[in-house]
Order: structure tokens, then sequence, then C-alpha cells
């Protein structure tokens, strides 16, 4: 998008003058205007080459060659339906223009593809011992288990880079060492991690306290590191935003069928009968979208957990609500659930 205007190209051009403006830029495309910035079309290098093959000279009009009814997209549009346009007409580059319809962008395939870059810290939860995974955990954290060819720990962290998250911390306490010569400060990565070390397990929520006053005044993202997801952080996020809520719970829908008829009886009188019942009901995926007034509520070595994090939240007359994600989630409890992700990584974490 910033490059844009070294690519546009005075009307009065000629083809010579367009291919040594679209070798230079390296965007592979030039945007004819007129003095008024009105796209008059555009021009490729397959352009140039096909207007050559019928008797073009290089020093004729850039109007012989350009395309005069480009693809163009509302400079309003989003990321997704640039996307969409981009790909339903095989285009490499997007002319963005605005409400008077004069030029003022432009989106390549390559810049689309790309994430957009998010400030919210992520708070990663590393630092149980997993005992329901011994003897596997006996030497190693748990988040730090292999998962196919990664940590589970690595597939969690890049699931968030590619969707534009690049600062993070790591709450650990069982092993630190091993998360700490694996991860470094993250720039093998591209991203920042700092490491957050309990002295002494907090519960779910108390790691919260120790977290560096200086956080950007953004929305948190808090989640336990035992867990393979491919949960959308950005739409979590998003929905966190849009209904102002103070913290979000993540949850999902998980329901339990009865093989059997249940009778409610009241002073052993029949009320109801319900042949073999489905019950559903709303679980928690151990992620949170946190706002920084609710984390200053956690002191420093305050043992805490979430769910009693939340509630002091909601008797203080805070917004606490739920986002509900269909996405894929595994938590790696026990050695069922090991087994599992082994199985699901290769088809759903390529």
């Amino acid at each position: 998008m910033k490059d844009w205007k070294s690519v546009v190209i005075n009307s009065d051009a000629t083809i010579r003058d367009a291919m040594r403006v679209i070798d230079q830029a390296a965007l592979r495309i030039g945007l004819i205007c007129d003095e008024q910035n009105k796209l008059l079309g555009t021009v490729t290098d397959g352009d140039i080459r096909r207007g050559l093959l019928v008797n073009c000279e290089m020093q004729d009009s850039v109007a012989r060659v350009m395309n005069k009814k480009p693809i163009t997209a509302e400079l309003t549009s989003t990321r997704e339906q640039r996307l969409k346009l981009m790909d339903k007409h095989h285009l490499l580059a997007l002319p963005l223009l605005d409400e008077a319809g004069y030029l003022a962008g432009l989106e390549t395939l390559h810049q689309a593809l790309q994430p957009t870059k998010r400030d919210n810290p992520v708070f990663i939860m590393a630092g149980g011992f997993g005992t329901r995974l011994q003897p596997l955990t006996d030497h190693c954290p748990k988040p730090m288990l292999r998962v196919g060819d990664k940590p589970m720990l690595e597939h969690l962290i890049n699931q968030f880079i590619k969707q534009g998250f690049h600062h993070f911390y790591i709450s650990t306490h069982f092993m630190p060492e091993l998360i700490h010569s694996h991860f470094g400060d993250g720039s093998n990565w591209g991203v920042s991690i700092t490491y957050i070390h309990e002295q002494n397990p907090l519960g779910t929520g108390g790691a919260l306290g120790l977290l560096p006053k200086n956080l950007p005044k953004l929305p948190l993202i808090m989640m336990n590191g035992d867990v393979l997801t491919q949960v959308d952080f950005t739409k979590l996020l998003e929905h966190h935003l849009s209904q102002k809520f103070d913290a979000t719970m993540c949850v999902r829908e998980d329901e339990h069928r009865i093989p059997f008829g249940v009778i409610e009886t009241e002073q052993q009188l029949i009320t109801n009968m319900v042949e073999k019942p489905t019950y559903r009901y709303k679980i928690n995926t151990g992620i949170y979208v946190l706002n920084p007034e609710i984390i200053a509520q956690v002191k420093i070595n305050q043992r805490i957990d979430m769910p009693a994090l939340l509630e002091q939240g909601k008797q203080a007359g805070k917004r606490i609500g739920t986002y509900t994600s269909y996405d894929y989630w595994l938590d790696i409890g026990q050695m069922k659930d090991y087994q599992k992700a082994q199985q699901d990584i290769e088809r759903l974490f390529k």
C-alpha cells in the first residue's frame, strides 16, 4: 500500500517509460492516471509483451498496450474481499479507488496474504507439572512434549504468528530452562518472548500479577500452553472488542448422550420421562481475552484461579462474556489426548 505511488504513470508516458517504472518498483504493475489521479488503466509486463508482438514500438504511448478496464476494489473493502477478487480474476495486484473513483492505493497478493500485525500481548501458561502424562513429563514440561516434529508450545506460538501476533509472554515453573533454551528471546521466530517465572504455583490466574506494568494498553490473550488448537484468535479478539467486554472466555459446545431413558420424580411420582436425552453444555477452553483493568485486579504473588478472577470482575460490574468457537481444540491432559494429538497433527497443521 505504501509504495503504490511509485508505479503511477502519466497518461502521456511511453511504453519504455512504463517498463522502466515496472522494473524499478518491482510490483509488476503500472497504474496509468490522468492529472487528477483518475485511473485510466493498468499495464503489466504481459501487456507490453503482447503489444510488442503486434508491432507496437517502445516509443509508442503506453495507452496502446494498457488494460483500459482493470478490475478494481473500493478502498474501504476488507482484506477478505480483496483476496476473493484477486483469486477469482487471477490477479497479482488490485488498484484501490476512493468513494469518488480516484486512485487511492494498491493491494498486492503478497501484501494481502500477510497477516495484519497485532500488538496485543499473548500470555501462555506453561508452568504445569503434567502429572497425568508421567513418565513423559518426568524430565520435560508438558507444553514441550513433541507433537509431530515440534513441541506443542511451538505449534501454539506458530498459530498466533500466522495471525499477526508477535508480542509473547510465557509463564514458567517446572523445568523452565528447557523452554528458555528452545525459544530464547523469540528472535528466531521473528517475535519477542518474555518469561514470567512463578516461584510457587499461583493457580490459573495468579501469574497475571507478575506481568510487567508497562504492557500495551490493549486486551491481552491468555491461554494454557498444553492445547492444540486452530482457534481464530483474531475473530475472538474482534468479538471481544465489538461486544465491549472487559473479559471474554472462549468456550465450545460439548454434548453428553445418555444411552438410557431418564426419569424425573418428585415424592416417588414420575414427573417427566425423556428417552435417551442429549445434554449440551458450554465448556471452558482455557482461552481468555482480558482488558488491562481485569489484569490489574491480580496482585503480585496472589494465588487465584481464572473463574474466581472473572467472578470478582463480574461482582464489580464488569462485562464478562463468552465467545463460542467451533474450531479444532484439544486439551492434552491425558495420555489418550496426547495420542490423538499425534494422529491429528499431520491432517490439521501441515
